[in-house]
């Protein structure tokens, strides 16, 4: 193993390996330098290496080696650069599938090309003979040899890559992308064997994936994009499938599908659920489980006519249409009927998987079970509105054949609308996953149904009938064996009860009760009839809502205002959507066109380096080839001098330093061709030589040959005239003896027939014995059930008349309870209004007393300016004029700060200036209302404060009256 101190060195020493024809080597010299732990950094140049290797790998068909290149390579990029893995992949698989299209093409050139030296002969002798021995012809023997190796090669590259990516996050895409082109191959060329090892390996990616969770690099199946490529394998794998008809594994890709969807717990989008019941409903009718195909065709109904916005009328008929006769094809009986308690066991689990592919919930308790059947699926047809979407036709047989009683006329008014139904159909222009609708595959089923409806409701009008009359009134079928194996499948399943007696050419049908099933359903029908009339007559009378009388537009109003909040609604959700989604789009423009920027400019480097590289290395390489040209020169001259040194003869001149390299190689050329047309002439002396032998031991042997076989001949006469002569006489000696036995037979006759009476006549006794027992049994079940229905109409009465005493009851009840609330309505609106004229004459007071303090306040206002005169004209005393200077002083400071805050302080606590002693004389405040002493202080402290008692004093001070 050689070690390189840079990749670039490797590859070169590759490239000048293949230029010599050594493409093992160069192989051999890659794989170590991928596969060496010193080049574990992810590098441009291992891309390239990569590149030619797996060139070489496809040019050589090497899978082994392809594949451990490429594990080692994912192990370098994973967690670097895994866009670089994605590209030698890509290149890979493109590599092997032009490889794998160059063979086919080559091998059909070679079935029309003429491949002969000589033009004049068909065939040369080693082709004839090889034809010959082989047996093989020309096309199947190119294809083994050219086609067969490159189509393995093909395949086993499919399953590397799947290997290789089948737990990889990052390349999920590239994942998805082969196995869709591996199916393709499959279907391209037939490949079923293929296709069902590819369906196991994909199986079984999955389930290791869901097996081991701890794994880094695991894909998120949780995730959207995850969930569809995985879908979209497997629905791509159920297309395949079905059109392969590979049935089984197309059931196996719908259980997978379901997995999935079960795994993920997420419905997926409705146009993949829409292939998956198209492709359903072909693998249960292949299968012949014509229920479940209904139920598939149903849930394909509801899919189409919800998310379809584009379906047409003509293609919902049709599709409803063929849902109506798929559930009409179901056989109207149980097929378990009267099977052990195993099957019972394996068919309940069948129906409960059945229903989980379909999307039915089967509970497993029985006292709410709910079982898929026929008449359920009718009964889900008529309320969800799939029989009034079908056409005249359809529902006029459906019609016929599950509410008619027809027993004679029956079949002969089905049959046109069959020949109607059997035209209709054809391909469907909206719904492209279900692409045509064929409603004549029902035709058979609907003949089936026809007939066992018209042996059921002859069974219970006649009990006997000829079977020329029966086979007449059944016009679908040519014999009536297929009527007779109908009518068997019937009465195994006691859908019916009758028997075919050839003998007397009569077709018998037998009652196992007096009162009949027909019976009971006329009287039913001609009950409900009934009712329907008398409602028509006398229509119930409806209970007007009180609630409802007094707020009659209480509901529309509730409905338009929940209209329009959803309507807000879901345009304020839109907006912020299209805000989002403008935000978004603006985000990936400016990534797009940095990345594009950034990718300009790596390309340009690249492509500068490329061109450097490309031209020392031509440089190189014409060197290396001058020095190979002359090496090869000399070892020509070398090879033909000791050539010519073993022929005899005249010896050819061979000048060294005159010959080319090409020279040399016309001249090895010209002496291996000269050697070859000698070798074929002798070949030719040889096989006229070994014609000619042959021709002359035939011509010896032929004489001989027709006397032995005219010998023959006569000794096979002799031996078949003795061999006649023994066969007569052991005739005659058989008849005698059969003539004595007769003789000694016909004794015992009379015997016979007396033993033969005693024997009916037992039999007869016995028979009728049971009869009579049989009819007292009978009539004792008819009493006992009489009894019953008596038992059962008494208390039917009396149930009945607790009911509606019971309802009285309630009525009653209501009715107590509605006047409570009444009156309790009326008593709170009583005290309500009183509340209301207490409130009001309390607001009246207030208002009285704000209005008197109003007025007091004025007139405390007024007082100073009044008695301002008279103060100035009387004489003033030392003591009050010390008491009067206070005031004065307070009202000069407080003159130019007008309207500012005063702090506490400073009204308690007057200047030194002031004389201390001079008690303050008491405001006229004071005795002008019944205050405390402390009001009086702090309202001639806020009548200070706020200017003396001026108008700034009375607009911003007040007092509650209260």
């Amino acid at each position: 193993m050689s070690t390189y101190s840079k990749p670039e060195n490797a590859l070169k020493r590759a490239e000048e390996l293949i230029n010599v024809g050594q493409k093992q080597d160069a192989l051999q010299t890659l794989h170590d330098l991928i596969t060496s732990r010193r080049y574990r950094a992810w590098q441009k140049t291992l891309e390239r290496i990569m590149f030619k290797y797996v060139e070489l790998c496809v040019e050589m068909r090497k899978g082994r080696f392809a594949k451990d290149g490429l594990i080692q390579y994912r192990i370098i990029c994973q967690q670097v650069n895994v866009s670089s893995l994605e590209e030698v992949i890509k290149h890979f698989m493109h590599l092997s599938t032009e490889k794998a299209e160059e063979a086919r093409s080559q091998a059909q050139a070679l079935e029309e090309a003429l491949d002969v030296d000589d033009l004049e002969a068909d065939k040369r002798p080693e082709d004839l003979m090889l034809s010959y021995v082989s047996g093989e012809k020309g096309k199947e023997r190119s294809d083994r040899e050219l086609v067969t190796p490159w189509f393995k090669f093909l395949w086993e590259t499919y399953r590397t890559v799947l290997e290789i990516l089948r737990n990889n996050s990052k390349l999920e895409a590239l994942y998805a992308m082969t196995a869709h082109r591996a199916f393709q191959f499959c279907k391209q060329y037939k490949r079923t064997t293929e296709f069902r090892r590819l369906c196991e390996i994909i199986r079984n990616h999955l389930a290791n994936l869901n097996k081991y969770r701890d794994q880094r690099d695991r894909p998120d199946l949780s995730a959207p994009e995850s969930l569809q490529l995985y879908l979209d394998t497997r629905l791509e794998q159920l297309k395949i499938a079905t059109e392969l008809e590979l049935w089984q594994e197309a059931f196996r890709s719908i259980e997978d599908i379901h997995g999935l969807m079960c795994l993920v717990k997420k419905t997926p989008k409705p146009s993949l659920m829409v292939v998956y019941y198209a492709k359903l409903t072909e693998v249960f009718w292949i299968s012949s489980s014509h229920l479940y195909h209904a139920y598939a065709w149903f849930r394909l109904f509801l899919l189409q006519k919800s998310f379809n916005k584009n379906l047409s009328q003509k293609d919902l008929q049709l599709i409803a249409s063929s849902v109506v006769l798929a559930a009409l094809s179901v056989p109207p009986y149980n097929h378990i009927r009267g099977a052990s308690h195993l099957e019972q066991e394996h068919e309940k689990e069948r129906n409960l998987r059945m229903a989980n592919l379909i999307g039915f919930n089967l509970e497993t308790k029985s006292e709410s079970r709910e079982v898929l059947s026929r008449s359920s699926l009718l009964s889900e047809l008529v309320s969800k509105g799939v029989m009034s979407c079908a056409t005249q036709e359809v529902k006029d047989i459906y019609h016929l054949l599950e509410h008619e009683f027809l027993p004679l006329d029956l079949a002969i008014k089905v049959q046109p609308l069959l020949s109607k139904i059997s035209k209709l159909g054809g391909k469907l222009s909206t719904a492209s996953s279900v692409p045509e609708v064929q409603l004549s595959q029902y035709i058979p089923a609907m003949e089936k149904l026809a007939t066992l409806r018209l042996l059921q409701q002859v069974s219970n009008v006649y009990q006997t009938m000829k079977i020329e009359t029966l086979f007449g009134m059944i016009p679908f079928f040519k014999d009536f064996s297929l009527v007779e194996k109908i009518s068997v499948d019937a009465v195994k399943h006691n859908f019916v009860s009758m028997k075919v007696d050839h003998m007397r050419n009569v077709v018998i049908f037998s009652k196992t009760n007096l009162e009949s099933d027909g019976l009971r359903e006329h009287l039913a029908i001609f009950a409900e009839n009934l009712n329907k009339a008398r409602q028509m007559i006398h229509p119930p009378a409806k209970k007007t809502s009180k609630i409802g009388a007094l707020l009659p537009t209480l509901t529309e109003v509730v409905e338009k205002e929940h209209k329009r909040l959803l309507a807000r609604k879901s345009i304020i959700e839109k907006r912020k959507e299209e805000q989002e989604r403008q935000l978004l789009e603006m985000e990936r423009e400016e990534e797009s066109k940095r990345l594009r920027l950034q990718k300009i400019t790596e390309e340009a480097e690249q492509r500068r380096l490329a061109t450097e590289y490309e031209q020392r290395k031509n440089q190189r390489i014409l060197r290396e080839i001058e020095e190979k040209e002359m090496e090869e020169k000399q070892a020509l001259l070398q090879e033909a001098e000791k050539r010519n040194k073993h022929k005899k003869g005249k010896k050819p001149i061979i000048e060294g330093e005159k010959l080319t390299k090409q020279s040399l190689m016309e001249l090895t050329l010209t002496e291996q061709l000269r050697e070859r047309q000698e070798m074929e002439k002798k070949l030719q002396k040889l096989a006229k030589t070994m014609d000619y032998l042959e021709r002359a031991k035939r011509e010896e042997a032929a004489p001989l040959i027709e006397a032995a076989y005219q010998n023959r001949l006569v000794e096979e006469r002799i031996l078949h005239e003795h061999e006649q002569q023994q066969e007569i006489k052991l005739s005659q000696e058989r008849h005698e003896g059969d003539l004595r036995e007769k003789i000694r037979l016909a004794r015992m006759m009379e015997n016979k027939e007396v033993y033969q009476q005693i024997v009916v006549s037992k039999r007869q006794a016995e028979f009728n014995r049971l009869r009579r027992e049989k009819e007292e049994r009978i009539s004792r079940i008819l009493q006992s059930r009489r009894q019953e229905r008596e038992k059962l109409r008494k208390l039917k009465y009396y149930l009945n008349l607790e009911e509606e005493r019971q309802q009285r009851l309630r009525e009653e009840e209501e009715a107590r309870r509605h006047e409570e609330a009444e009156r309790r309505k009326m008593e709170e609106a009583e005290r309500k209004a009183k509340l209301d004229v207490i409130a009001e004459k309390q607001r009246l007071r207030e208002q009285e007393l704000e209005e008197k303090e109003r007025k007091r306040r004025e007139e405390i206002f007024t007082r100073p300016t009044e008695a301002g005169p008279a103060s100035a004209a009387a004489p003033v005393r030392p003591s009050e004029a010390g008491s009067a200077a206070a005031p004065a002083a307070a009202a000069a400071a407080a003159a130019p700060s007008q309207g500012k805050y005063v702090p506490r302080f400073r009204r308690e606590n007057p200047d030194a200036s002031a004389p201390a002693a001079t008690p303050p004389e008491t405001d006229r405040w004071t005795s002008s209302g019944p205050r405390t002493g402390g009001d009086s202080w702090r309202n001639d402290d806020r009548r200070s404060s706020f200017g003396g008692g001026g108008g700034a004093g009375r607009s911003t001070w007040s007092r509650n009256p209260r």
